[in-house]
């Protein structure tokens, strides 16, 4: 996470303990994709991806946990209040 703030990278995920980890330091960034699916394999997800990175480019370029599912993609701004 460290190297990834520090070096202006979103991580993209399939382990949800980074949306935690955002959480519970109330970091604004690195930006977190996390994807919620049985199916990880790139051409089963790949249209998801695409998507959500168009529909949230802007929240992800200054902070944001996008969460992508096979029904659904939703963000929280960073940083995630309690």
């Amino acid at each position: 996470m460290k190297w990834a703030r520090t070096n202006s990278y979103i991580v993209f995920t399939h382990d949800l303990d980074f949306g935690t980890l955002l959480a519970a330091t109330g970091a604004d960034t690195p930006s977190v994709i996390q994807v919620r699916a049985q199916d990880i394999l790139p051409n089963s997800i790949e249209n998801l991806v695409i998507s959500a990175l168009n529909q949230f480019e802007s929240l992800l370029e200054s902070g944001a946990l996008v969460t992508i599912d096979q029904a659904q993609s939703r963000v929280r701004i960073l940083p995630i209040r309690k």
